[in-house]
């Protein structure tokens, strides 16, 4: 068993700290390979990880099953100039799996049109009556993307109405699938091992790996003796978008996805990306965090309360002056996203203080706006350590839930088991995100289904939750050039987790509270030095009163992420407190 770090075995919110690694990342130079080596690289793959690319990752499209019976169809619709309509999701792995087909497409030579459906009024997923509508309307081939693995009888309406359909998805697959042209998804369960090595991509990467299979079809066929060929790779920037945007994990592929995509995106080649930029007040260059955080959540946006298509619209225009039309709506949504959300938060949390001993945390009320849930799930997740599911029930007693698990809980596989078991109207998902629709009076055998199958995982997951350290500095030693060093490991996110660190032993010199929930501490250390430290959300948490109360006498350890504040003449450190114990 890993030793304690600091020698704490509890810690102020009930964790004990260990060393990610088997000691402390080391000093510079060897930092890096720490960091790597802590994430679990081996020695001979060090080399590989530090530098993650395309051709280093890449698999032959090949392996997918499907992939090459889909690259003939949508080569032979580029070839015959055929009617092709991507059919999309409302988030923003929906939106740039979509955006990169319609793109790719383009620079074939093909203009596809796009279907994305209203959140609200058709839910998720390709509908039979909208897909017999494509087809009436002139499509010979539709490809649905982030959907579509689940939609068995739309498919079967499809097919009777003549229309070729390619599904591009990576949701858990059931045992039975439905009826396609292809369908390409690395987590059907008969998949080649190689293949389903691959199940962590977003479906914007899978969408990827098809325009490289699309590209070699066409180029075999002598497609470009006379024409040029795409620059697929220009495509990484909204790759990378939708890949830290649907929190896929970071690893393998997706690395080098998300590595060699913001360096795409810096190029800033893509018009709409860089409307976007500007909205979000971003004049940087763009790290992980800002897609995940900043550019993703107005995108997410239009699909959750404004219009569906806004984030595909902006994502293919060639037009600068529509994109920031696009993206100033965009934003303006996301205020008004913000808003409802923290009603919802509020009213979810009073109901979920009468709930005790539930191993997932699900609640649900009439009148919650469906396009907010998701991220209330994730807040719920955050705060109480569980699996959570928040469902918004409409007049007629039918709810529409969405779910966030937690590391070790696989909440996709759950859903889909509930809806075998007759719990559910619809669902699916993932191992860390699913969704749902459900009647109001299964609400009950739901919950207990839940805590019946996942009692134990969550269990198992919550005696691992240790608080991984990765190193130990001093106030002084928290540095910018720190910050940057150990941004070389990355990119991180789900799966690849930014570097933590313990910062200390170090005295609270002052905290206050920033805007409603936040709170803000100057901590000095015994090296007489003393730096800013926030806690996100934690004023009404026994994190954020015991900052708020710290005696200045009091010695404590923090742990947490080290961030560059660039707001001020010049950066300067910060920690982004995630807990702390007395030293």
């Amino acid at each position: 068993m890993t030793r304690f770090a600091l020698d704490i075995d509890r810690s102020l919110t009930g964790r004990p700290w260990r060393w990610r690694g088997p000691e402390p990342a080391g000093s510079a130079g060897a930092l890096i390979d720490d960091l790597l080596r802590a994430r679990g690289c081996t020695h001979d793959a060090l080399e590989r990880e530090r530098t993650p690319t395309i051709r280093a990752f890449m698999p032959d499209p090949s392996v997918f099953r499907d992939m090459d019976r889909a690259a003939e169809r949508l080569a032979a619709a580029v070839i015959d100039r055929e009617s092709v309509t991507i059919f999309g999701d409302y988030d923003v792995d929906g939106a740039t799996s979509a955006a990169l087909l319609i793109r790719l497409l383009r620079d074939l030579g093909l203009e596809a049109g796009y279907y994305i459906p209203d959140r609200l009024m058709e839910g998720y997923g390709p509908s039979g009556e909208a897909l017999v509508a494509l087809a009436g309307q002139g499509s010979s081939l539709v490809v649905t993307v982030d959907c579509g693995a689940q939609a068995f009888a739309a498919l079967e309406a499809a097919r009777d109405a003549g229309l070729d359909v390619i599904v591009v998805d990576h949701h858990k697959c059931a045992a039975a699938l439905p009826v396609a042209h292809a369908l390409v998804n690395p987590n059907r369960l008969d998949e080649s091992d190689e293949g389903a090595s691959h199940g962590h991509l977003a479906a914007v990467g899978v969408a990827f790996l098809l325009g490289a299979a699309l590209i070699r079809t066409l180029r075999a066929r002598g497609w470009f003796d006379k024409r040029t060929e795409p620059r697929l790779m220009d495509l990484l920037d909204i790759v990378a978008l939708g890949t830290v945007a649907d929190v896929a994990q970071i690893r393998g592929l997706n690395r080098a996805f998300v590595a060699q995509g913001l360096k795409a995106m810096a190029r800033r080649g893509n018009i709409g990306l860089n409307a976007l930029f500007a909205a979000s007040r971003l004049e940087r260059a763009p790290q992980a965090a800002d897609l995940g955080f900043a550019l993703g959540p107005r995108i997410n946006a239009g699909g959750r309360v404004g219009r569906s298509d806004l984030g595909v619209r902006l994502l293919t225009t060639c037009d600068p002056e529509e994109a920031a039309s696009l993206a100033r709506e965009l934003d303006r949504l996301n205020e008004e996203r913000r808003a409802i959300e923290a009603t919802v938060q509020e009213q979810a949390e009073a109901l979920l203080a009468t709930q005790t001993g539930r191993a997932v945390a699900l609640v649900s009320s009439d009148g919650w706006h469906p396009g907010v849930i998701g991220i209330v799930a994730g807040r719920i997740k955050e705060k109480t350590g569980l699996p959570s599911i928040v469902i918004a029930l409409d007049e007629a007693g039918i709810g529409k839930g969405s779910g966030r698990s937690i590391g070790g809980v696989d909440l996709g596989a759950a859903v889909l088991a509930a809806k075998d078991h007759g719990l559910l109207v619809a669902g699916g998902g993932h191992a860390m995100a699913a969704g749902l629709t459900i009647e109001r009076d299964r609400l009950a055998a739901f919950a207990d289904f839940l805590d019946d199958r996942l009692r134990e995982d969550v269990a198992r997951a919550a005696a691992a939750q240790a608080l991984l350290i990765d190193l130990l500095v001093a106030p002084a030693g928290l540095t910018p050039d720190l910050v940057n060093e150990m941004e070389g490991a990355g990119p991180f996110g789900n799966g690849w987790p930014a570097p933590r660190v313990a910062l200390g032993p170090v005295r609270v010199m002052k905290a206050d509270i920033v805007g409603t929930s936040h709170v803000r501490a100057i901590v000095s250390g015994e090296d007489g030095r003393s730096l800013k430290a926030m806690a996100f959300r934690q004023v009404d948490t026994p994190l954020g009163q015991a900052l708020l109360g710290a005696d200045r006498s009091a010695r404590f350890w923090l742990a947490g992420r080290a961030r560059i504040d660039d707001w001020g003449a010049r950066p300067a450190a910060e920690l982004h407190i995630e807990d702390m114990a007395l030293a």
